[in-house]
């Protein structure tokens, strides 16, 4: 085999060790951006259906039942009661929250929640991992209607009578 053979074979080889180094380096950079729970689950050759938007119930409806405490219900605080009055509750890993969370899912300023019109609000803060409401993962403030879980990193709570 030539010199110039042997040589073009070398490079070829270097390349597609690149392309196999890049293409791992893209699809884990999109795995750690995209939470399991937001992967599209579309089978081959039919597409994937788009995600629901998180609804927010009614107002109305939201204004019947308006809680009075926050409870965790699983996670390693679980049994642990916040009382709901009319001040903001911050969750997150940060020493100054309301609920300090330790868990390297949960961002420092994670999400809040406060009152507002008779319900329950609850913002996400920016974070990493997001914050669920029941499996839809909220990207403006949603109300929090009670009883259904709100998931910050490893621990779920739910507002209650």
């Amino acid at each position: 085999m030539s010199e110039l053979a042997l040589t073009l074979l070398r490079l070829g080889f270097l390349a597609l060790l690149w392309v196999f180094v890049l293409a791992t380096v893209l699809v884990l950079r999109r795995d750690l951006r995209m939470p399991a729970d937001a992967r599209p689950t579309g089978r081959p050759g039919r597409p994937a259906r788009a995600p629901k938007p998180a609804r927010s119930p009614r107002p109305a409806r939201a204004a019947k039942g308006k809680g009075t405490r926050l409870v965790v219900i699983e996670g390693p605080l679980v049994g642990t009661v916040i009382p709901l009055a009319d001040t903001q509750i911050t969750i997150g890993r940060a020493p100054d929250s309301t609920l300090v969370i330790d868990d390297d899912y949960a961002s420092s300023r994670h999400a809040r929640v406060y009152p507002a019109e008779g319900a329950w609000i609850v913002e996400d803060l920016g974070s990493t991992n997001g914050t669920w409401i029941d499996r839809t993962r909220i990207t403006t403030p949603t109300v929090l209607p009670v009883g259904v879980p709100l998931r910050v990193g490893r621990t779920t709570l739910q507002v209650q009578k």
